[in-house]
């Protein structure tokens, strides 16, 4: 279980930091707001267990970061609204950031950084240039290079969110989601993703995706 208090204190002290000495209202309302979205009942994998392991590695991330502070609340904020069976969840997450920092305290263009990561992680693919999302994308990628029974845990909570799907189609879907990231020149684009996650990933990836082109029944 998610430590629930804990999570919002990294909240408060991140928009804090993010807002600087100008300050604003008081963080904890909008903590609250965020941590109840992270709990709502049609999420099986995009909990508030997925946000505290995407922040555990943003905090190993940070020193690729320009700005930790903003990359922190992209992360937040990168899955605030979830819907399995909806396609603009991102959109949707990004506008909800572009509509609470600037109340919350946050400046224009710190704002308009955290709903351009939120969009980042469509496709996960930032440029080269682009510190802040390659660290985003990087630790929301991360628990693809998991040990075997985590990642297992994994594809099993998101069959779980898409549990409405039927299997024929689930399955041809995820196995397009698979190829579109094994087709990425690179998994993961920090020096540290690179050399600790991006082998175990592809093998993870791959193996998905040769367990679903079995068929249902297993191998003949």
């Amino acid at each position: 279980m998610a430590d629930l208090d804990a999570l919002r204190a990294r909240f408060v002290r991140t928009l804090e930091a993010a807002r600087g000495p100008a300050g604003g209202p008081d963080p904890v309302p909008y903590a609250d707001d965020l941590l109840g979205r992270w709990q709502e009942p049609q999420r099986r994998y995009h909990t508030v267990a997925h946000l505290t392991a995407v922040l555990d590695h943003i905090d190993v991330l940070e020193k690729y970061a320009h700005d930790p502070d903003v990359v922190r609340l992209a992360a937040w904020f990168h899955d605030a609204v979830y819907l399995p069976d909806r396609s603009e969840n991102e959109e949707r997450s990004a506008r909800l950031a572009e509509r609470a920092l600037p109340e919350a305290g946050v400046s224009a263009a710190r704002t308009a950084e955290v709903a351009r990561l939120v969009r980042l992680t469509v496709g996960h693919d930032p440029a080269d240039d682009d510190p802040d999302g390659q660290v985003l994308c990087d630790a929301d990628l991360a628990i693809l290079a998991s040990p075997p029974s985590a990642y297992a845990a994994y594809t099993a909570a998101v069959r779980e969110e898409y549990h409405f799907v039927p299997n024929d189609a689930f399955r041809t879907g995820r196995a397009a989601i698979l190829r579109q990231l094994l087709d990425l020149p690179r998994l993961f684009r920090t020096p540290y993703g690179a050399s600790k996650w991006e082998a175990t990933a592809r093998y993870n990836l791959t193996s998905e995706l040769e367990m679903l082109s079995l068929p249902p029944d297993g191998p003949s």
